[in-house]
């Protein structure tokens, strides 16, 4: 049997007043948008679906940053830096609260295992790309 991984494709959004996009889901918390890969689908479109799904934002991806792999769980988390081009801030099933925030107060917020440090990489143009194994 070949085996099963998990792709995902987050976005770290930040508009032209320096802010971050962040979702409050309902298990992990606030956090950054993405999901899973679809078959047949590339990452950068999944990053842009994902983010509209569950914020209601469009977004023009700007780069791809880097690699976080969950090698226990075989996920690999694909992570893209973009912009708001469109679209306005709307709650999901996957979203409670949506919103931007300045970049200190949101990685203050986000508390879910590592995906602050993910969000700080992505920020970091000097460590990009990066491939982080966990």
């Amino acid at each position: 049997m070949p085996p099963k991984h998990i792709i995902s494709a987050a976005t770290i959004v930040v508009n032209e007043h320096n802010e971050i996009l962040l979702i409050k889901g309902p298990l992990r918390g606030w956090e950054m948008p993405g999901g899973q890969v679809e078959e047949g689908e590339s990452l950068k479109a999944a990053a842009i679906r994902e983010t509209k799904e569950e914020s209601g934002i469009d977004i023009e991806v700007v780069k791809f940053c880097g690699v976080f792999q969950n090698v226990s769980s075989s996920i690999c988390n694909t992570l893209f830096l973009a912009k708001p081009i469109g679209g306005k801030l709307t709650t999901s099933s996957e979203s409670l609260e949506v919103g931007y925030f300045p970049i200190e107060e949101a990685l203050a917020m986000v508390t879910w295992k590592n995906f602050k440090q993910r969000i700080e990489y992505c920020l970091n143009e000097n460590s990009h790309p990066f491939y982080i194994e966990f």
